[in-house]
């Protein structure tokens, strides 16, 4: 299968650029729903010429749904903002909602629908169980390795999409919640401030780890990959994404053109695949932030991938002035902003005296054939063959040129070049009419109506849940009578006796009267628990479930038939009542509430089978970085270090060693207190208290108090806790993000 080279377009101008540039197919914004809400995405009648534009070129557009919906959003303005895009012939929407995904699977069923690299899907089981739900292609999570693709490709033989260029997230997409929680700007809903791009200081065990004028730890370099093309395609890559709805079109149309020489090189000639230094330099001067990587395809992380110096910042101390190459923009403005692309076709226009004059239009394979007027005899001076190729040549900008044009005519006749001029605009409009055709599509009879949502609740008392991570924690969890059960995250237990750990604690849990759950981690990649079934299906049998946190961790589920043990937490998005219904019908257990949503919102939402975390440091970020090995080296144990930005806010990061990855926790932990009764009243079924850091004493202490507030609902925290309680944070329960 020939390759897709897809393009950003964060405008109708940019995807035009890209579209003479080479782009095989464009992705691109309109007004509401996309990752990019702040590019210049085109409004509803300049994103219908957009679709028309494209498929006349013969061109592939997707459009960006790829954030996650609220209720009145997906109920109440998803299906009337897509369905003229739908008819209009729109070949694909890309996605991050799982309640998103099923609505169009129901209202447009025609639509192609494409996993969003927002969905973290960083591995076969994960994509499977989206196939299932009619998902058409994957766009991988960026974090993947060549081999990691290549086995999602293996097993499914979905389409794979996966970035080439551009710039990268420090955070698995879909997974950050820093800039949601510091500044309500949330890149789950297109708004990312984008706080990982500022200085940082590490520290561990109150030493500094970090050196003097490398503060930028979060910031990874952008990514490159034209040297390493062949074996990106090699991998089962179908479409090869090139970041930059942000960015200038010009910007956009550069590194598409090199990217499409590249390309097309390789296709002719892959043995003598070779890119020279001239076409890297061109890269670099379009955009690079400090330099380039090749992202995570032959890279587990590393230093290397980081930027940790600005470079910029440090010119302008240095008063070093950084020059844009701006003979290259002013010279690919003119190539592909400045021009117009027409499509060549063949024609054939005939004129005979006492006749009408016949126009036959020729593209590709369509026909199309327009009648004028009669043509009368001349009395003075009869059109030449010659006059009337000039004047209907005159395609103007239209989307088309005359390749060849044959006249057929007797030089006997005459016809007003107005009546030429409007015969030449009835044929290609016709024309074009005839190649969108094919695009258009018949708007289905709308079957979900929107939700009212059951207005009784359950006064039934919800119970208590807590979440662990070390082995002092738990003991506080166990001496609480009024915790129901206990989620032991996975890596409390050594790798290697991992599941005779397990077990014992377990029967340890379960000797209190307490359920017990192994949580799994915040991120799998590279297959790390394959080979593991068995165990997982002996474990099944006698505990009570899994928490699960991704959807790679869900489909694994799915594979072992255990969605019902399976309890997903807050990563597993359930903005919606559609995402969540999608889960119901998987047979989970129990969702949790996402963290950016209000408590109106909640209020609106269907919490049956629901479970609601009131106390816990947030997890801002889940990386595949390492801030240790950022900072020096590894020592691959894991542990704790901290992060201070520039207004002195330390943020607790814990190393996840057992299984490589970082999570960064909000410098505050957020508590629910005040807010008790109204969180009582929305019918859920569980409550969770999240526990990270807390030593035995703070958990006890911590669950003294809520228990005690929620349990006996008017008991006055200060009443009941005369020792002074720690700082909280409401985080979006009041706010909300936009």
């Amino acid at each position: 299968m020939k390759a897709e080279l897809l393009a950003p377009a964060g405008s109708y101008e940019g995807l035009q650029a890209v579209v003479k540039a080479g782009a095989d197919a464009v992705y691109i914004g309109g007004s509401m729903f996309g990752a990019r809400a702040y590019a210049n995405n085109p409004q509803q009648d300049e994103m219908l010429e957009a679709i028309d534009y494209a498929h006349i070129h013969g061109k592939q557009i997707y459009l960006t749904v790829n954030t996650l919906l609220k209720n009145k959003e997906l109920y109440g303005q998803l299906y009337d903002y897509l369905a003229p895009y739908y008819q209009q012939g729109i070949d694909a929407v890309i996605v991050q909602d799982l309640g998103v995904l099923s609505f169009l699977k129901k209202e447009f069923p025609n639509l192609s629908i494409h996993a969003s690299t927002q969905m973290a899907v960083t591995g076969a089981r994960g994509a499977e169980l989206l196939k299932e739900a009619g998902v058409s292609r994957i766009v991988t999570a960026r974090e993947l390795s060549l081999k990691g693709i290549y086995e999602i490709y293996q097993k499914t033989g979905m389409e794979i999409e996966s970035f080439v260029h551009g710039a990268l997230c420090y955070c698995y997409s879909g997974m950050c919640l820093f800039s949601s929680m510091l500044g309500g700007r949330s890149g789950n809903r297109g708004r990312c401030a984008q706080p990982c791009r500022l200085p940082y200081t590490a520290y561990k065990d109150k030493q500094q780890i970090s050196r003097e004028g490398q503060s930028y730890l979060l910031s990874p370099k952008d990514m490159c990959t034209i040297d390493i093309l062949p074996e990106i395609l090699q991998a089962g890559v179908y479409s090869l994404k090139i970041e930059g709805r942000m960015k200038r079109p010009e910007y956009a149309a550069g590194v598409t053109s090199i990217y499409r020489k590249y390309l097309d090189l390789y296709e002719k000639n892959p043995k003598n695949y070779e890119v020279t230094a001239e076409d890297k330099q061109m890269l670099l001067d379009l955009y690079q932030r400090d330099g380039f990587n090749q992202g995570y395809y032959h890279s587990h992380n590393g230093k290397e991938m980081i930027a940790v110096v600005n470079q910029k910042e440090q010119n302008k101390k240095q008063k070093i002035t950084g020059k844009r190459n701006e003979v290259l923009f002013e010279q690919l403005k003119k190539e592909y902003l400045d021009t117009k692309k027409q499509e060549k076709i063949n024609g054939n226009f005939i004129l005979f005296a006492n006749s009408p004059a016949i126009l036959d239009l020729d593209f590709q394979d369509i026909h199309v054939q327009v009648m004028g007027e009669t043509v009368e005899e001349a009395v003075k001076q009869p059109l030449s063959a010659d006059r009337v190729e000039k004047q209907m040549r005159k395609t103007g900008q239209t989307p088309f040129v005359f390749d060849t044009l044959e006249i057929m005519t007797d030089e006997a006749g005459f016809l007003p070049m107005q009546s030429i001029n409007e015969l030449r605009r009835q044929g290609l409009e016709e024309l074009q009419k005839e190649i969108l055709k094919k695009y258009r599509r018949e708007l289905p009879e709308r079957t979900q109506k929107n939700r009212v949502k059951n207005s009784e609740t359950s006064e039934k008392m919800p119970v208590f849940y807590a979440s662990v991570e070390t082995r002092e924690q738990l003991e506080a969890v166990l001496e609480e009578k009024d915790i129901q059960g206990v989620y032991c995250h996975i890596s409390m237990f050594d790798k290697k006796q991992l599941w005779k750990e397990a077990f014992e604690t377990m029967y340890q849990v379960h000797k209190r009267e307490k359920e017990f759950y192994l949580a799994l981690p915040y991120m799998l990649r590279d297959g790390q628990l394959m080979d593991m079934e068995q165990e997982f299906l002996k474990m099944a049998e006698q505990c009570e479930g899994f928490l699960v946190r991704n959807l790679e961790e869900l489909g694994y589920l799915s594979k072992l038939g255990l969605l019902e043990k399976a309890v997903t937490d807050y990563s597993v998005y359930t903005f919606n009542d559609n995402a969540k219904n999608t889960l119901d019908e998987w047979g989970v257990m129990r969702t949790t509430v996402p963290l950016e949503l209000n408590g109106k919102e909640i209020h609106a939402r269907d919490n049956e089978k629901s479970e609601m975390i009131i106390y816990g440091y947030y997890p801002m970020m889940i990386s595949a970085q390492c801030i240790k090995k950022t900072c020096g080296k590894c020592d691959k144990k894991s542990g704790f270090v901290k992060l201070k930005d520039r207004y002195g806010k330390y943020f607790l990061t814990k190393t996840f060693c057992d299984f490589c990855y970082n999570v960064i926790y909000n410098s505050v932990p957020t508590g629910f207190l005040e807010e008790a009764q109204q969180i009582l009243g929305e019918g859920f079924e569980s409550l969770r208290l999240n526990f990270t850091s807390e030593t035995k004493e703070e958990v006890k202490n911590l669950l003294d108090t809520f228990i005690g507030i929620y349990g006996l609902k008017k008991k006055n925290v200060k009443k009941k806790n005369p020792k002074e309680m720690p700082e909280f944070t409401k985080g979006h329960f009041k706010r909300g993000v936009e």
